[in-house]
Order: C-alpha cells, then structure tokens, then sequence
C-alpha cells in the first residue's frame, strides 16, 4: 500500500493542492502574505492574524462559470496552539466535521488543523458550491498530516456550566475587548507571552464570564492581579467579590502564575465558586 504523503509548509500544500474542484478552476498565481503584507489582502481583519502570531497565508481563488467564486485561505500560525485560538475568535455556524474543529455557516467555512487555520469563503452561496467549498475542506484537511495539540490552560476552566462554544483563546488585550470590553489601557499586561482563555457559565439560572491568564512568571501576575484591582475592583480584598454598578458581581484571585477574574457573574456565590475551583485546579 503507497503511503499517503502529506504537506508541512503552505509550499507544500499549494503544490500538493489540486487546482480542480468539481467545476471550479484555480485562476491566476496564488496570493501569499506574511505578517507585515496581511493588510494589503485583509486589511480589516489583518490585525487579528497579528494578534495569534501568524507566520503566513496562502490565499487561493477558485470559479466556474456561472457559479460563485470561492476563495480558499490557508494560515500557517506557526503553532497549534494559535491556530485553535484563532478559529475560536468567531465561533458562529455549526460543527461541519472537517479539521480538529470546523464551523459552517452560509457562505462560509473554517477549520483549525495543526498549526493551520483554514477559511473558505463563497462570494454567494448555491448547492454546487457548498459542496466544491467542502470537497476543498477536506482536500485540505487530507494535505494537513498531525494533529495539533490545544492550549494546556484549557485545563483550568471548571468544567461545570461551561458553554464550550463562548470559550476563546489569546494573547492580546485588542482580542480581550473585542469579545469583552475592559479597558482602554492594557490593564492585565497582556501580550505575545501570556496565555489567555474567556469563557462565559450558567449554573442555576446564573451566568458569568471568566478570565484566565498565565503569565510567564508570578511576579507579572502579582503586579497585573494588583493593577486590576485597583483600576476595576478598587474595594475588593484578595478575593471578595464586589457588586458591580450593572448589579453584577466581580471577583479576582491568583495563584502563582495563574490569574483568575470573574469579570461578572449573575450572584456573590457564583463568582466565588469559580474562583474557589480554579484555585483547587492542577
């Protein structure tokens, strides 16, 4: 039996790549960005690749006639990591079965494999495209030979009431206010070295968001676990929750490297709960 070849660098997947799919035709040279040229592709959204340390992207553009273009964008973010984080900062669609983890949504599909995130985007969306766009997804996906592992601080986030879909991984503090607002200033000391998960609960009717981040070292987790209390929770003690103005509770505790932040949570109890079980985490 041949064994199957796979492809570890975007050189690789675009030559192993068909420019086939059904009817649609790859046209002209393909496009490839680093992270400087990013914006001259994806000028809105470039900043974002940034954020994950992208390395690379292959864009590739495929039509038929009569039909709509599809464009095929393969990001090589440089580690598995990365690639699972940026897949999870739009999190919208349904499971599509392609990758580690895949979303469908009409007129677009994503998945994380590896260190590489993969979007494909239908100018309008018809059957026959639908179904170019996922033959491409898993021709891809094929392309890809490992698996990749995911972030180890997912396993700090208490399992109980946890929407596995609100659950976002970064670095940056641009990424942090985009799906939760904090604070003009980098507060937190967020950066290309910490670690950072949000993810939202619900547990007896209540709902809370979570903030996890690992620092490189304790003593940048003291001083960003000091700044934070005392620019959002001025009045609270190491682990006191406080009433916040929206009758939201808020509550913050760390533990060596590790910072725990209930940004706010729907009662006293549940904002403490959490903190108490990710303190009792590995």
């Amino acid at each position: 039996m041949a064994r199957k070849s796979f492809a570890d660098s975007l050189t690789g997947l675009a030559l192993a790549l068909a420019r086939n799919a059904d009817a649609w035709t790859a046209q002209g040279q393909d496009g490839t960005y680093d992270g400087e040229t990013i914006y001259d592709y994806i000028d809105g959204a470039g900043e974002v690749y940034r954020a994950y340390n992208m390395r690379g992207c292959l864009s590739r553009r495929y039509t038929a006639a009569g039909e709509p273009a599809i464009v095929l964008d393969i990001f090589d973010m440089g580690s598995s990591e990365d690639s699972f984080g940026v897949f999870t900062h739009d999190r919208e669609g349904k499971p599509a079965d392609v990758g580690q983890d895949s979303l469908y949504r009409q007129g677009w599909l994503s998945f994380w494999k590896g260190r590489f995130f993969v979007s494909l985007y239908m100018e309008r969306e018809t059957v026959a495209a639908k179904e170019a766009a996922f033959r491409l997804a898993r021709a891809v996906d094929s392309l890809i030979g490992e698996e990749g592992r995911k972030p180890t601080i997912l396993g700090r986030l208490p399992r109980e009431g946890l929407e596995d879909r609100s659950v976002r991984y970064f670095h940056h503090f641009m990424i942090l206010n985009y799906h939760y607002y904090l604070s003009d200033e980098n507060i937190l000391d967020l950066g290309r070295e910490t670690d950072v998960l949000l993810a939202s609960y619900r547990r007896g009717g209540k709902r809370a968001r979570l903030l996890l981040v690992h620092y490189p070292d304790p003593k940048r987790a003291k001083r960003a676990n000091e700044r934070f209390l005392a620019h959002y929770l001025p009045e609270a003690g190491e682990k006191n929750a406080i009433r916040l103005e929206n009758g939201k509770w808020s509550a913050a505790t760390r533990k060596g490297r590790l910072l725990a932040v209930v940004l706010e949570a729907g009662s006293r109890s549940l904002a403490e709960g959490l903190l108490k079980e990710v303190e009792k985490g590995p």
